[in-house]
This record gives C-alpha cells, sequence and structure tokens, in this order.
C-alpha cells in the first residue's frame, strides 16, 4: 500500500491512528506495540502476501541471531549473520539483472524473483540491529519490540533508515501530545503537496521526455527536462519522508529529519551531509568509521563508502558510475577543501558547480542504461538521435514553469533568513497562525484533489 493512495489517507491511516488512541487509554505499551505490527503487516501484505511471509521469516531469523549475539558475544557469529543478510540484499537486489544478462538460457527465463517492498532499507536496519547489540551499543529487544522495530509501516517502504539504537529508546519512553500529533498533520500535509502538487507533474514531463529520448527531442528539452528530474526527485523522496515523519509523530515515535535543504550546499560533500540524511548516516556509522574514518585512508574510506552507496541504489553499472563520480568528487574537494585557491572562491561559484555536478549526474540516475545517458547528454548540446517530433513547446506549459519555478525557489532559498524570519511572524499570533493552517489545508486538499485525478504514481525510491 503507498501512502498515496485513496484508500490509505481515507480509510487505513484515520481508522489506524484512532484505534490506537483508543487503545492508549490503557496505557499499555506492549498492547499498542502489538497492535503497530499487526497494522504494519496489514499494510505491507496489501502490496504481496507472499513478500510478506519473507519479511516475517527474515525477522525471525535475525531476532534469533541477535538473541544468541547478546548471549555470546560469538565472532564467527556476528560475522555469519552479517554475510546472511548481505547475501539476501544481494539475491533480491541483483538477481534480476544477473539472470537478465543470462537470458539466451531457457530455464533462466522461468525464473520469477519477488523483491520485498522496502528490502534495501530493511536490510539495512537489519545490520544496523546486528551490530548493535554485538558491540553493546543497544541490548536487544524482545521478540515484540524487534518486530516493531522492523515492519512499522511509515518507515518500511523508503526508511527514513532508523538505527536500532535510536529507535529502541522510544518503544518503551514514546507518548502521544497535542503539539506531536499537530506537527505530525503539519508534516503530511506538507508532503503531500510536494508529492502531489510539485514532484508528480513534473514527473510527468520527466516520463514524455525521458520516453522520446531515443527516437530524438531537442536540446532545450533535455535541459529542461533534467532539470524537471532535479527538482522532482528531491520533493518526491523528500515528500514522502515528511509523510513518514508526519504519521510516525501521530503514533508518538519522533525521527530524526532526512532531508535539510541540499540544494543549497557549497559542495558535494556537504550535499550528501543534507540529502537522505538517514542514508549517511548509516554508511558514516557502520562502514565509514569501522574502516578508519578521517584516521586512515580517508580517500580509500570515502570511495568505498560511496561505490558502495551507487550499489545500494542499483544494479545497473548507472547507479555504480553514479556512486563512483560522487567518491571521486568528494574525495578532490577533501584534498583541496583547505587550499588558499579553493578558500577563495565565491560561496555563489561554489554552490553553483556544486549544483551542475548534481544536476548532471542525475541525468545517470534518472535513464536505465549507460547508453540511454549518452544519447541525453548529446541532445543536450544539440545532437538529437533522431528526428524531433515534439520540441519543447510541447512538453512544456504555463502550469509546468510555474510548478518548476516554486520548487526551485522553495530548494533553494527555503531555509534562508527571510523565510525563517517571516514564518516566526506567522506563528507569532493566532490571527497569522490561522492564516497560515489555512492555507497549508487548501494547497493540501488541492494536492489530494490532484491525487485523486490522476494515475497512480509511486514514490521514486520504492525502486530501491
Amino acid at each position: 500500500m503507498a501512502f498515496t493512495v485513496s484508500h490509505f489517507i481515507f480509510a487505513f491511516l484515520p481508522l489506524s491512528v484512532l484505534l490506537y488512541y483508543i487503545l492508549n487509554l490503557f496505557n499499555n505499551k506492549k498492547l499498542l506495540n502489538i497492535y503497530l505490527i499487526m497494522i504494519s503487516l496489514v499494510f505491507y501484505a496489501t502490496s504481496s502476501l507472499r513478500a510478506t511471509l519473507y519479511l516475517f521469516a527474515f525477522i525471525t531469523i535475525i531476532y534469533i541471531a541477535g538473541y544468541f549475539l547478546d548471549k555470546y558475544k560469538n565472532n564467527n557469529l556476528f560475522l555469519f549473520s552479517l554475510v546472511f543478510v548481505i547475501l539476501i540484499l544481494s539475491y533480491f537486489k541483483y538477481a534480476s539483472y544477473v539472470i537478465s544478462l543470462f537470458r539466451e538460457v531457457s530455464l533462466v527465463d522461468t525464473i520469477n524473483i519477488i523483491v520485498p517492498l522496502g528490502m534495501s532499507f530493511i536490510a539495512f536496519e537489519s545490520i544496523s540491529y546486528l551490530v548493535d547489540i554485538y558491540t553493546g551499543k543497544q541490548k536487544r529487544g524482545n521478540i515484540i519490540e524487534t518486530f516493531l522495530f522492523f515492519t512499522f509501516f511509515p518507515k518500511i517502504t523508503s526508511g527514513p533508515i532508523v538505527l536500532w539504537r535510536d529507535f529502541y529508546s522510544q518503544i518503551t519512553s514514546r507518548f502521544v501530545s497535542v503539539d506531536l500529533f499537530f506537527s505530525g498533520l503539519e508534516r503530511i500535509m506538507i508532503g503531500f503537496i510536494k508529492k502531489c502538487l510539485i514532484a508528480d507533474n513534473l514527473g510527468n514531463v520527466v516520463f514524455n521526455i525521458s520516453s522520446s529520448n531515443s527516437s530524438g527531442i531537442d536540446w532545450q528539452s533535455a535541459i529542461l527536462g533534467a532539470l524537471c528530474y532535479f527538482l522532482q526527485l528531491y520533493y518526491d523522496f523528500s515528500g514522502y519522508s515528511d509523510i513518514a515523519i508526519g504519521i510516525s509523530r501521530l503514533f508518538g515515535f519522533d525521527f530524526k529529519e532526512n532531508f535539510n535543504y541540499p540544494y543549497i550546499a557549497t559542495s558535494v560533500g556537504e550535499f550528501w551531509r543534507r540529502w537522505h540524511i538517514s542514508l549517511g548516516t548509516w554508511f558514516r556509522t557502520y562502514i565509514y568509521i569501522p574502516l578508519g574514518g578521517n584516521r586512515k585512508n580517508v580517500y580509500l574510506n570515502l570511495f568505498i563508502v560511496f561505490l558502495l552507496t551507487g550499489m545500494w541504489h542499483g544494479s545497473t553499472f548507472n547507479f555504480v558510475l553514479w556512486g563512483i563520480l560522487h567518491g571521486f568528487v568528494v574525495m578532490f574537494e577533501r584534498l583541496v577543501r583547505n587550499k588558499n585557491w579553493y578558500l577563495k572562491i565565491p560561496i555563489v561559484v561554489k554552490w553553483l558547480v556544486t549544483m551542475i555536478i548534481i544536476y548532471l549526474t542525475w541525468i545517470i540516475f534518472m535513464l536505465p542504461t549507460f547508453f540511454d545517458v549518452l544519447v541525453y547528454f548529446k541532445s543536450m548540446i544539440g545532437i538529437p538521435n533522431g528526428n524531433i517530433y515534439f520540441t519543447y513547446e510541447y512538453y512544456f506549459n504555463v502550469k509546468t514553469v510555474l510548478i518548476m519555478a516554486v520548487g526551485l525557489i522553495g530548494a533553494i532559498i527555503g531555509k534562508s533568513e527571510i523565510l525563517k524570519t517571516l514564518s516566526k511572524r506567522l506563528n507569532s499570533t493566532v490571527s497569522l497562525l490561522l492564516v497560515k493552517e489555512a492555507l497549508l489545508i487548501i494547497f493540501f486538499v488541492l494536492a489530494i484533489l490532484e491525487m485523486m485525478n490522476s494515475s497512480f504514481t509511486p514514490f521514486l525510491y520504492f525502486q530501491f
């Protein structure tokens, strides 16, 4: 089940929250935890009952491994557990790609691999669970707490990736409050606005342009189409994170932010500290620091982290190349960051160069094959792949341009001092606060109407 479908927003979510608050009257955390596991499994099972059985078996195995790791602290068991998780992730993530390379073998064509939704996120959280228990950073949970950690429906499909040490503290100490509830509702509305009004509209343009890539597109369409994807990916994934964090707050959980205005970054390294923060935190905690972090082999460590980041996102060469390019840029920034010539470069220039790098490398991320990427880059410099049947005027209208403008403004100046001051003023009096909330509700209603009147568009990070 996706967040942006009518039966979730009008039935599943309100009924789940209502019953949770009724059960909360009994002041029994164990009962509430069991309830959250049950509704989370229902949420997950609507996508695939078979995948839900896989998930149930996987969590059971991880719980058993965690139990024995906590009891014996055995090195071999720890390594075996990590290898098991990596193999499971590799099978679901890369088997289809490997099979596609050998389609001439008739038997291969009969294999049907059902990939559990959110497997990449679940696998990373399971590594967090095992490592935190083994190293003593956090004690293991009982079977109810463990199942709640892995199945909690707001985060199971596309994160944010929550570390076991951060989640465990909220299992028994969380509480519901009026402030947390309404802040959660506000984040949900913001997330729907980002997704349905901005990301999905831009996504339609991206789909139309990328579909015409092989037959021929003009350079204007190529450049503007990539800009649409630049914005779509941000508003789609940050919108999902807003909804996930907002829903979690309705149930008393308060997760860390997953985005911090990444398009104001003045370096690629800073971009990654602002983009998909939970993934960056996981890699820093469980890969970068154990490899030596900043103490030794820092450039090798950075390269390994970004190579793995690319591989985590997908099995094709595009993702590996994307990760390697980001790794080389971050390594270069690290090398020159204290050089006088680099320090003298104006902030605006650094920001512009950073955004150009992100913009161009997102194209590698956007298209399915490296050949498609080459064709697209050629179109951007005025060498289309074939005859141009539709120019940019066909793909872009006033509505699209307006959405792009709003998206750029929101992504770039969203954290400016002017907007901070404006936000404080809107919250300073009851009347201004009511105006702010009224506008938010109006745009939320428009987002819901857009959702209901358009075809279903899944969140982009569902594929990872």
